[in-house]
């Protein structure tokens, strides 16, 4: 399938100004530029970003009613329960507000639904649960914006609720006490980028001030908001929100926390999942600890994960972390045979393909990895993929979209047919009565041709900058470290090497190429890598077009890593 590469050189007079007043490398004032940033103060606070900048909480719609109400409640001993998600997102959100209110004695407890018996969100079983546990106030975090039905009964049983959630609301808003949630539309904030787990500390951001006015902190320790932010991270990384503007600041605030090994639950994964604390980075949080903690609940129950970060033991948390890496095994295992069942499928009736979109169901597929395995389906075919278990009256399932295709949008014009949705453009959920599965594709995809064009269905691969084998050096990919964490909003960069030859290559590992990369002279060559090819994948001699990646080596640290990309 051919690969669509989009490049658009940088300003010269921008690039030359910042490169002067940074001291840098052209290619990293080049890779400022690309981001937007034009001056040296815009560039200088990306690069060393601090909390004097960060947004004011108070601006967040609801936040005063919120916090007020909250240390109402902790002032009159009224009993609180914090309702979280069963995602990293939802389970260090849960932590985090937990561990927060607890230094004031408030009356506390925390719930996580099960993800497949449960379902997701606040729904009417919960506040039954809630009555019967004498709670006054329920908060919850990461979800609750479409609980319309929930809140109404909780109103009925005089217990109050505060919203606290990211997810895309519908046209109208749940009655709750209060809703905090930036994308709101009367919502001035201008924090809609921020995770569950970022509104969650905004709320504790709020807390903190309204406790510190009304002289809580005289009778407990003032905590620092730096105590939260190795949370606020994992849960930001993992639920790939943009990392711009404040989700920057504190994640670059967030890892170096991380680093320092003050977590257990932290340390102990790391150390399962063989992370050096010391050098870890959000590739390492993306595809090793965030697995970890999703695949609780997926497997198993997400509340393992929020007893895991909050537990001050070592030794205890040893042994979860021993059981969440089994857990996310079996989960990987589970996602490759759904993959792999799909993939025959396709094999045997290409039309599963027709109208660049596929939708499937099987009363046998793990509704909870629906999600991961329609992400490397959307990710292989180029197309929105709707994968379904149909094993009850009404299916539930996961889907996944690519390039600028809003699936979100798409599902709410065809709510006729949707029992729920929810979500994200490029993520959600969703439930559909089983007599209706066969109408669900030919709807979706009717919307999805009025929206889309050829162009859409695409692989496209943003070129960061063009470079030459002698441009490699340890100093430029020092320089580009300072652009870390890299994630959704922040991508690592991707270079263009073009007209390049293979000195030299073996297979290494069985299925991982390495290479001796030589430019068109003769005269300057670099190590590289290609890892995990297939089968099929050709094993040229020369590249007229080569993406890659640089990294410092980890065990040689004066060394650079190319890493190939696509070829």
């Amino acid at each position: 399938m051919e690969i669509k590469l989009t490049y658009t050189p940088p300003d010269q007079k921008v690039l030359q100004r910042l490169q002067r007043v940074l001291n840098c490398h052209p290619v990293i004032a080049g890779l400022l530029a690309d981001k937007g940033i034009t001056t040296a103060d815009e560039a200088k606070f990306f690069l060393n970003p601090d909390y004097s900048r960060l947004s004011n909480p108070f601006k967040l719609k609801d936040m005063s009613k919120a916090v007020e109400r909250i240390y109402t409640a902790v002032t009159n001993k009224e009993k609180i329960l914090i309702f979280g998600d069963f995602d990293a997102d939802g389970v260090t959100a849960t932590a985090m507000l937990y561990q927060f209110l607890s230094l004031v004695e408030a009356d506390l407890s925390w719930y996580v639904p099960h993800r497949t018996k449960e379902g997701y969100s606040l729904q009417l079983p919960h506040i039954e649960m809630a009555v019967s546990m004498d709670v006054d106030l329920i908060i919850t975090v990461d979800c609750g914006i479409g609980s319309h039905e929930a809140v109404q009964a909780a109103a009925r049983e005089d217990i109050d609720v505060i919203i606290t959630d990211h997810h895309e609301p519908d046209t109208t808003i749940p009655n709750a006490f209060a809703v905090i949630n930036p994308k709101q539309a009367d919502c001035s904030a201008s924090l809609e980028y921020l995770a569950g787990v970022g509104v969650a500390f905004y709320l504790i951001m709020g807390l903190r001030k309204v406790f510190r006015e009304n002289g809580v902190w005289e009778q407990f320790p003032e905590p620092k908001l730096s105590e939260y932010l190795d949370l606020f991270t994992i849960g930001t990384i993992g639920d790939m929100v943009p990392l711009v503007l404040d989700n920057r600041t504190l994640c670059v605030a967030g890892m170096k926390r991380i680093r320092m090994g003050l977590r257990p639950a932290l340390v102990s994964m790391a150390r399962t999942s063989r992370v050096d604390m010391n050098k870890l980075d959000s590739d390492d949080i993306s595809f090793k600890i965030v697995p970890m903690l999703n695949a609780a609940g997926r497997i198993s129950h997400a509340r393992i994960c929020v007893s895991h970060l909050t537990c001050p033991a070592p030794a205890q948390t040893e042994t979860t972390a021993a059981l969440l890496d089994e857990l996310n095994r079996k989960r990987r295992l589970i996602e490759k045979e759904i993959v792999e069942d799909i993939e025959r499928r396709i094999a045997g009736d290409p039309s599963i393909l027709e109208n660049r979109l596929v939708v499937l169901w099987d009363s046998k597929w793990d509704a909870s990895v629906l999600g991961i395995a329609a992400s490397r389906l959307a990710r292989k075919h180029v197309c929105p993929v709707v994968l379904l278990n149909s094993k009850e009256d009404i299916a539930k399932g996961s889907c996944r979209s690519i390039n600028e295709i809003n699936i979100h949008k798409i599902l709410s014009e065809t709510r006729d047919l949707l029992e729920t949705f929810g979500g994200h453009a490029m993520a959600a959920g969703l439930s559909v009565r089983k007599e209706n599965l066969t109408r669900l594709k030919p709807a979706l995809a009717e919307i999805l041709a009025l929206v889309c064009t050829e162009k859409d269905f695409k692989p496209i691969r943003k070129i960061d900058a063009v470079i030459q084998i002698p441009d490699i050096t340890p100093e430029l990919v020092s320089q580009i470290d300072l652009l870390r964490p890299f994630g959704t909003g922040n991508p690592e960069p991707v270079f263009l090497m073009e007209n390049i030859w293979v000195a030299s290559s073996i297979i290494i590992g069985g299925c991982h190429r390495k290479m001796t990369l030589r430019d068109q002279s003769g005269e300057h060559q670099v190590e590289a890598l290609h890892f995990n090819l297939s089968d099929t994948t050709c094993l040229p001699d020369f590249f007229s077009k080569l993406m890659v990646k640089l990294k410092v080596d980890r065990f040689k640290q004066n060394c650079v890593q190319v890493i190939v990309q696509d070829i």
